[in-house]
């Protein structure tokens, strides 16, 4: 059996470009060519895209759970449904995400990660476990367990490093006494200490960016803006990030965490290169409406899912993203009018070059993991591939 595949007929989104009737060829997991017009690849199994565009797969940085599970529940079954059913949706790699919790809870989910990890064949890949929390600003807390919210301990955060290699990112708020010290350490063992859950002012970030903290986690969400203290103004996080050319943001583009105008702002001010969408998805993503829990099963807070958006019961703040990356593009087309190559480019280059996966990742180019995915001019997901294998077929086609 040919392990080679030609998918031609496509619209290629390239980083450059869209090619009109380009092809892709696929072998051994990667990408081997990629051509504006149809290659020529004897022998090769055909996958005929039927005018679909033919996009690197999207990869979601920060993502809680889905279709029912979390990853907080510290289950395997639950790691590989997630995986599963953001499939469906384009995400062909994921970073599962933490909250803040108890601290053998976090060690059991770096346990299970591990188990997770090498069952997954069938969903988005996952790359790595993003921590969110528990070192966090408790008046930015949001729908974060305040009963874990605490400074960081340097003897607690080296020891869960050396429990995991798999630890990619950690979300902090710099402005916590021994954050900026927390920051240099997570830069000197490969991890990417991220600003969230933050009141801190512009001054703070300044420091918190030149000890490594350069991306904004969840941008305009749990973060301070311009503020007053004394009868004086401080400039806060988001106005920071705007500054500070070389910060990258991440936006959930639900178009209710942040809507239109500030989806078009983002976008005009920090760019398609500064700029990631990730879901932020918590379990009720893929589900219906009603009641359901954030975190996991064990000490998780309930939150009503209504109006495309978790809700605390009392209505009066946000209690999670039930967004699907499908959504999130499309969002930023229609919404924010942003042209699909660059709305593409902060689905899969942007996300993969914050989390230093672009060598492999994020882009149709040769030598690159064949993690593609086929959608219409309304952005409907039609085949998911990662490394080349079918992880979803909506028509349940035989290729």
């Amino acid at each position: 059996m040919t392990t080679t595949q030609l998918i031609l007929n496509g619209r290629v989104i390239t980083r450059d470009k869209i090619f009109d009737n380009g092809s892709v060829l696929v072998g051994g997991g990667k990408i081997t060519a990629v051509s504006e017009s149809r290659l020529d690849a004897p022998g090769a199994a055909i996958i005929d895209a039927k005018g679909q565009y033919i996009s690197p797969g999207f990869i979601d940085i920060h993502v809680h759970g889905g279709g029912g599970h979390d990853f907080m529940d510290n289950s395997a079954t639950g790691y590989l449904e997630i995986a599963k059913m953001h499939a469906q949706h384009g995400t062909t790699a994921m970073f599962p995400t933490t909250l803040s919790c108890e601290k053998t809870d976090l060690l059991d989910t770096l346990k299970v990660y591990e188990e997770a990890d090498k069952l997954n064949i069938a969903g988005a890949q996952f790359m790595g476990i993003h921590l969110e929390g528990p070192y966090f600003a408790m008046s930015q807390r949001g729908a974060q367990d305040p009963r874990y919210i605490r400074d960081p301990d340097p003897k607690e955060y080296h020891k869960i490093l050396s429990q995991s290699k798999f630890i990619k990112r950690w979300s902090a708020a710099p402005e916590q006494k021994g954050a900026i010290e927390f920051g240099k350490y997570m830069v000197k063992n490969g991890i990417l200490p991220a600003i969230a859950h933050t009141d801190a002012i512009y001054e703070e970030v300044i420091e918190a960016f030149k000890a490594g903290y350069s991306l904004a986690t969840h941008f305009y969400s749990a973060m301070s803006r311009v503020t007053r203290r004394n009868a004086y103004r401080y400039a806060g996080v988001v106005e920071s990030a705007y500054l500070i050319d070389d910060m990258d943001v991440e936006i959930i583009a639900d178009g209710i965490h942040v809507p239109a105008p500030l989806l078009k702002l983002i976008y005009k001010i920090k760019g398609p290169m500064r700029t990631a969408l990730i879901t932020d998805a918590m379990r009720a993503a893929g589900m219906p409406p009603g009641e359901s829990i954030l975190g996991g099963l064990k000490n998780g807070a309930k939150v009503i899912v209504e109006d495309g958006v978790a809700k605390m019961p009392d209505r009066q703040s946000f209690g999670g993203s039930v967004a699907t990356f499908d959504q999130l593009v499309r969002n930023m087309v229609k919404m924010a009018d942003v042209p699909l190559i660059e709305a593409i480019c902060m689905a899969s280059h942007t996300p993969a070059r914050i989390m230093k996966i672009d060598n492999k990742n994020g882009s149709l180019e040769v030598g690159m993991d064949a993690d593609i995915v086929f959608f219409d001019d309304n952005i409907n997901v039609s085949k998911t591939m990662a490394n080349a294998t079918l992880i979803f077929d909506r028509h349940a086609l035989v290729l």
